[in-house]
This record gives C-alpha cells, sequence and structure tokens, in this order.
C-alpha cells in the first residue's frame, strides 16, 4: 500500500489563521499551485498565512498547518487524482478534467513521495518564500516532538493589522 499525506490538527489555530481550514484526516497535498497568480505583494492576512504554510486539502480545499503520513489504498488515491483534476477545471482555468488528469496525477504523486519516506506519526511542516522574480520556494520540515514532556510554542499567530 501506499502513503499520502493527511491533515492533522492539534489544536483550533488553522480555523483562526486560515480562509479555510482542512478537516482533520483529509488527505493533503502541498498545494503550492495555488498560488501561482499571486505575487508577494497581493498576499495578505489569511491568504498569506496559507501561503507560507498550508498544505491543501483535497477534501474541502481548505489549508492546515500540518501534516502526517497514512496509508492509501489504489481506489481512494484515483478518487482523489479525479476530484484534484476536477478542481484544476473548475478553479484554476484547466480546459477540462481529461486535460487536468495528467497534472493532477504528478500533484498527487508527489504527496505520496514527500510521504513514503516519513516515520508513521511523523508531523510534517511546509514552508514557502517567494522571491523578487515571482519564484515560489517550498521547504518540508518534520516538527520534533518533546521526549521531555516539556511543551514549547511552535509558533505565534497575530491578528491581520
Amino acid at each position: 500500500m501506499t502513503r499520502m499525506l493527511k491533515a492533522i490538527r492539534l489544536d483550533l489555530s488553522d480555523t483562526r489563521v486560515f480562509p479555510l481550514a482542512a478537516e482533520p484526516d483529509d488527505w493533503v497535498i502541498p498545494g503550492t499551485f495555488a498560488f501561482r497568480a499571486f505575487t508577494d505583494e497581493g498576499l495578505s492576512g489569511k491568504e498569506r498565512q496559507a501561503f507560507v504554510s498550508g498544505f491543501l486539502s483535497l477534501g474541502n480545499f481548505g489549508w492546515t498547518t500540518l501534516a502526517t503520513p497514512a496509508e492509501i489504498g489504489d481506489d481512494d488515491r484515483a478518487a482523489l487524482v479525479e476530484r484534484l483534476a476536477e478542481h484544476f477545471a473548475a478553479e484554476h482555468g484547466a480546459p477540462s478534467v481529461d486535460a487536468a488528469r495528467e497534472v493532477a496525477e504528478a500533484e498527487i504523486a508527489d504527496a505520496c513521495e514527500i510521504a513514503s519516506g516519513l516515520e508513521v506519526n511523523a508531523l510534517l511542516a511546509i514552508e514557502r518564500e517567494m522571491d523578487e522574480d515571482g519564484t515560489i520556494r517550498e521547504r518540508f520540515h518534520l516538527v520534533a516532538h518533546d521526549s521531555s514532556g516539556d511543551h514549547a510554542r511552535v509558533w505565534d499567530v497575530s491578528e491581520d493589522e
């Protein structure tokens, strides 16, 4: 069986910082394509937060800060490819679902490749930035578990100005 990424919610912060939060256990992909039409100046507020640190849900097309690997069957994976291809046609200008299917398969394959290298219960985060010429760079990192039982803040949430 193949591994894919699933949304995980440790607290309610995603419901406050993103335009729409992914539901826990939604299948997710990096989703960087969702920002292809933006400039760095055009991203603000909750959209900027999704750009900086969000994985895209294939359930409700909301965002999650953290993802974890999980086993996915071939039928579920095929259904996700179709769902994403439909999303590309409806929301991102693909001429048809058929035309979008290959790109959707590549996005799902990328998420599966990322998940395949992770241990079960790993917590994965994403960071994105856009350089001066509009190129988007993404980095993935594991959120380390503190085995001492002490908790540390991973990030701060601030209100829009």
